[in-house]
């Protein structure tokens, strides 16, 4: 059996749907190469710059930034898909072109009784599609292994949007950057690219993520890009 049909066994034809939706936004297909940002500084690399930008399909989450046209090449330019919460801080970026984008709404402390609240630095016309909680989080939860549901975790908005890569693309080349945790999982406080720190919020497990990312760069086809 290939890789596709095992996939495609093992995910609902919930997120058969959201991957689908997610190739429109694709700059080619089929979809042989997905991008997918995290927020944590970067230095410049023309490299990884340009390995992102080339990516079919370009992920990026919450409070992002691009490089700016010339200014030094550090993540790319390109977004195709953004994953982002309801408290996310946004930037200039964030909602730049915004009707161009797919915008996933990832909300898995909704799951856990939190109310529902909409941002003023919403545009009032914003499209998006809410990130299907009761397909997304079990799956998440089951390959963290972690009682997400009896001590009401949450995994990472940058970790859901990977997730969401790996799976959902399984023969396509994933390239993640910008993933702190990784490298550090004991951390317990975030630095961003655009400035600034907060706490890592308390219903992260950040060690169980930087452990499953390790995992999936066994892949040949996972890399990441410091």
């Amino acid at each position: 059996m290939t890789l596709i049909a095992e996939r495609a066994v093992t995910i609902t034809e919930g997120l058969v749907y959201l991957r689908d939706l997610m190739e429109t936004y694709a700059r080619r297909t089929p979809v042989t190469s997905v991008a997918v940002l995290g927020n944590a500084p970067l230095g410049p690399s023309d490299e990884r710059a340009q390995a992102i930008d080339d990516s079919d399909l370009v992920i990026r989450v919450n409070s992002f930034v691009l490089d700016d046209p010339g200014g030094p090449r550090v993540q790319g330019s390109r977004t195709d898909v953004v994953v982002w919460n309801r408290i996310t801080r946004p930037t200039r970026h964030t909602f730049d072109r915004y009707r161009e984008r797919l915008y996933l709404l990832a909300e898995p402390m909704r799951f856990h009784g939190r109310p529902e609240v909409w941002p003023m630095s919403w545009p009032p016309d914003l499209g998006f599609v809410p990130l299907p909680n009761a397909e997304v989080l079990p799956r998440i939860g089951d390959e963290l292994d972690i009682p997400w549901r009896t001590e009401k975790l949450a995994p990472t908005t940058g970790f859901t949007a990977a997730w969401l890569a790996v799976n959902l693309f399984p023969e396509a080349d994933i390239r993640l950057s910008g993933f702190s945790f990784v490298d550090d999982p004991g951390q317990t406080e975030w630095t961003y690219q655009i400035g600034g720190s907060s706490p890592v919020a308390r219903e992260h497990r950040i060690e169980a993520e930087a452990r499953v990312v390790t995992d999936w760069l066994k892949e040949e086809r996972v890399s990441l890009w410091r």
